[in-house]
């Protein structure tokens, strides 16, 4: 049965998360404000403030609740957890907060399926508790995000494998206490199997950061980068560093993927939603021509058009989690790449309306549309680039379709009538209408 109703109990949970992200996790939004900063455990102002503010999550029972009970998590499905994160996506801090930030989710979810007993005690535990951070570092300078064109490689010799190559965009690598990466095995085999997947610790000799490249707002002057330009120098680790097996790192990648792709949907309509306020509020508190801008039709246009978009959208990601939770595995292939599409247009338009009704404010950096504003490239570039979705799109919805069988389209009037003259012709002889 379809039903949007909430359950009184988790509104509850979800009404406690909307009041603590307001006042608890947005003031560090405020106090530490580069993006880079949620992953710094070595800011230990940032971490006395933060630590209290986890236990009291714990305490509510929302702390990674991505995760099932056997790792500290309650195991909610995707409708729970868009829920809420379109309420911690208000702030860059609560993905931190309630230990759910990226990539930190993905790879604590392909320790959990892949990883040996030692590897989850060095570092699943950890992570799980929010004392180290990690990194996920697949895309290459040459090939972007596509696998098939990659050539970082690991080789066997002996009882270790021996990573060489270069990786591209490594998001909180000079943050990481370790790795998980992506690299080619068998550059013979089929292009899905050619990859395998190691979790490599950062002190690991030959990992060299050539540097950490800076993203729009980020200043390359005060060394804010956060995306790793990695090259590994016969990195050397165990047999047992690999995850999965040989020739299984496409499977493993795609195993948090499509989950991290939904989640930065979820996570987007929050942000949508707080830059709707801040419009909505704007309108309502100035004045120009002798009235408010709220009785201005373009104003209202904007409005109107936003909202619109946000309940369009936030649908849609309600309902790619409820196809994730009901149906069967890669059900909402579709619908996540629909979402990932859908994130950075209505996210730009959204923010570019609130930018204009805020005016010369609106450009400044004392309001955080500023930021909002300048990542959404990057938000379209993020888990693939948004024009490789809509193929992806495409050729799905594509599938379901086929071919005219004749030489006019199948809703063409002149054939379609002749059908149906040709079904009820005894009858429109009868009538004296042939």
């Amino acid at each position: 049965m379809w039903d949007f109703r909430t359950e009184p109990d988790f509104q509850a949970k979800l009404d406690w998360m909307d009041t603590f992200v307001r006042e608890e996790c947005e003031p560090l939004d405020l106090l530490f404000p580069h993006i880079g900063q949620p992953y710094n455990t070595e800011n230990a102002a940032a971490r006395a403030i933060v630590k209290p503010l986890q236990d009291r999550v714990r305490e509510q029972g929302l702390w990674a609740c991505h995760l099932g009970p056997d790792l500290g998590g309650q195991g909610y499905g995707q409708l729970k957890l868009a829920l809420m994160n379109e309420i911690i996506g208000r702030s860059m801090w609560a993905p931190t907060v309630f230990g759910t930030a990226a990539p930190d989710t993905g790879n604590a979810e392909i320790l959990a399926m892949f990883g040996t007993a030692e590897q989850k005690s060095r570092y699943l535990q950890p992570l799980l508790d929010g004392d180290i951070v990690s990194c996920f570092s697949m895309t290459e300078p040459q090939a972007g995000a596509d696998p098939k064109e990659f050539v970082c490689a690991a080789r066997r010799d002996g009882d270790e494998w021996v990573i060489n190559g270069e990786k591209w965009f490594t998001s909180n690598a000079r943050y990481a206490a370790f790795f998980i990466i992506m690299a080619v095995t068998d550059p013979d085999a089929s292009p899905y199997r050619r990859m395998s997947m190691f979790v490599v610790p950062a002190e690991t000799p030959g990992i060299e950061i050539i540097r950490n490249v800076t993203v729009m707002p980020d200043r390359e002057e005060l060394d804010e980068g956060t995306h790793g330009y990695i090259r590994y120098n016969d990195v050397r680790v165990p047999a047992d560093a690999i995850l999965g097996g040989p020739g299984q790192g496409f499977e493993v990648a795609q195993a948090r993927l499509g989950g991290g792709r939904v989640h930065h949907a979820m996570r987007t309509v929050g942000k949508c939603r707080r830059a709707f306020d801040m419009m909505a509020e704007r309108v309502l508190s100035r004045r120009t021509q002798g009235e408010l801008l709220a009785d201005k039709q373009m104003v209202q246009q904007f409005i109107a058009d936003s909202w619109i978009e946000l309940a369009q959208f936030r649908l849609l990601v309600m309902q790619t989690a409820w196809i994730i939770d009901n149906e069967p595995h890669g059900a909402a292939r579709t619908n996540i790449a629909m979402c990932k599409v859908a994130m950075a247009k209505i996210f730009g338009d959204i923010i570019g309306r609130a930018v204009q009704i805020h005016g010369s404010l609106g450009v400044t950096t004392e309001l955080p549309l500023y930021e909002w504003w300048t990542s959404v490239p990057s938000l379209a570039l993020a888990d693939g680039p948004t024009e490789v979705h809509k193929a992806t799109v495409a050729k799905q919805v594509l599938e379901g379709y086929k071919p005219a069988a004749g030489l006019f389209p199948s809703e063409h009037i002149p054939t379609r009538r002749d059908a149906a003259r040709a079904r009820y012709a005894d009858i429109l002889k009868e009538y004296g209408l042939v």
